[in-house]
């Protein structure tokens, strides 16, 4: 056996965020200028006048992705707390700094206030009204199901419960938010010789708040995503959102990471070993994906009831089958074969790589749920200049997000330096020759 450092490391005296985090927030602050102007030309390209159905439509679809990594990684952050381990000094400060971002999907998420009429069925019909069911069923702009489903789910599906709830949510995903991370900072400035009794105090806290957290985020994306559809249900709608946001949160956390170690703290503290349980921990939400999926598909397949086969008949039907193969390729068949390598998960490089592979998979995972909700896209896969505002206002809106992100970034120290785990994690790497 042959050590391939001979001495433990030892940190450096600057533990801040390297120097060109403030490189990257220029670029994604030039990106999200560049595809926010090209998101206005292409609303234009129709001939009809600003397409804002498109727009906002692909609106939802970065609000997801945002959402995903703010609220997500709270979410990460409370069950590192909860479970504790040495990935949680890596990835502790960069989650921190996610969830310091909800801000700016809040204010995202108030467009979609606004303009909620442009997205809902629900907003547009006012089911407790039963004449105004009557006429929209009786001029064809909704069929018996849809009017059935908008009686039926009128306490719920209304302008009003949909900005309260959301205002709720997002109330309390704060108080979760500020409440971490400031007692992340009480913890930095305390002796070590209390570090125990912080580890206990923040496990308290965050067992009950991943509970909190899965109630609330169930209600968002039923409001947010699910409720596009109203006859749509689904028991396991929730917990698919929330794998999928810690899919996307560990990959978006990795690539981090490993961006970081081109410099120091992270140089030093970033080992092969911790990188590739990293990757493991990655392909476990790749399996958990795919297997919540499928198993929704399989169960409502085997039923063949009438009221839920449509949603899935949208989705795979006039064009869309090859969208959903596609989407199974990419959401799972290549993460998760690349990820059955030790190899990949420990060269950073090929690493990088996968985790951005996974977030497009997402990105594409979200488009193939969003789009066939409307009357116009359901079993019509067709091109429109209205299709690419999928990219190009989603990457604006997650270029925005991401030069916030570099902001909150550097506002702290990287590492946690009475963290009981930093000993170990800074001994040397055994390799057997």
């Amino acid at each position: 056996m042959a050590h391939d450092q001979q001495h433990a490391k030892t940190l450096p005296a600057e533990l801040g965020a390297p120097a060109f985090v403030d490189v990257w927030k220029m670029r994604a602050t030039i990106v999200a200028a560049v595809f926010a102007v090209i998101a206005a030309g292409l609303a234009f390209m129709d001939g009809k006048g600003f397409d804002s159905d498109h727009v906002l439509r692909a609106w939802v679809l970065g609000l997801m992705l945002t959402f995903g990594w703010a609220v997500g990684g709270l979410a990460l952050l409370m069950l590192q707390y909860v479970t504790g381990g040495k990935w949680g000094l890596l990835l502790r400060r960069p989650l921190e700094a996610m969830s310091r971002t909800l801000i700016v999907v809040f204010v995202y998420w108030l467009v979609v206030v606004v303009w909620m009429r442009k997205v809902y069925l629900w907003a547009q019909v006012d089911g407790s009204n039963p004449s105004n069911v009557a006429a929209a069923l009786k001029a064809g702009f909704i069929n018996e199901a849809q009017a059935h489903a908008l009686v039926f789910k009128r306490p719920m599906l209304q302008p009003e419960m949909f900005f309260l709830v959301g205002l709720f949510c997002f109330t309390v995903w704060a108080i979760y938010a500020w409440r971490l991370n400031r007692l992340g900072l009480k913890r930095d400035a305390d002796s070590p010789a209390n570090t125990p009794m912080w580890i206990k105090k923040m496990e308290n806290i965050s067992g009950p708040g991943i509970l909190v957290y899965s109630l609330t985020m169930t209600a968002a994306v039923i409001y947010w995503v699910m409720s596009m559809d109203p006859t749509w249900y689904s028991s396991v709608y929730g917990l698919l959102f929330l794998v999928g946001q810690g899919y996307s949160v560990l990959a978006l956390s990795i690539l981090v990471a490993i961006l970081l170690s081109r410099a120091e703290p992270f140089k030093t503290i970033l080992r092969q070993t911790e990188q590739q349980d990293l990757g493991k921990f990655t392909f476990a939400f790749v399996m958990l994906n795919i297997y919540l999926a499928f198993s929704q598909f399989l169960i409502i397949w085997s039923g063949n009831l009438p009221e839920e086969i449509p949603w899935y008949l949208d989705r795979i039907r006039g064009g869309w089958g090859a969208i959903v193969t596609l989407d199974f390729i990419f959401h799972w068949l290549i993460p998760f074969s690349l990820l059955l390598s030790r190899d990949i998960k420990r060269n950073k490089k090929r690493l990088m790589w996968v985790c951005g592979w996974m977030l497009f998979a997402k990105a594409f995972d979200l488009f193939w749920l969003i789009e066939p909700n409307f009357k116009d896209a359901a079993r019509n896969l067709h091109f429109s200049w209205g299709i690419l505002e999928y990219v190009a206002v989603p990457a604006a809106m997650v270029a925005f997000w991401a030069a916030f992100y570099c902001t909150r970034l550097k506002q702290r120290p990287l590492v946690q330096t009475n963290d009981p785990h930093l000993a170990e994690i800074l001994e040397p790497e055994h390799a057997h020759a």
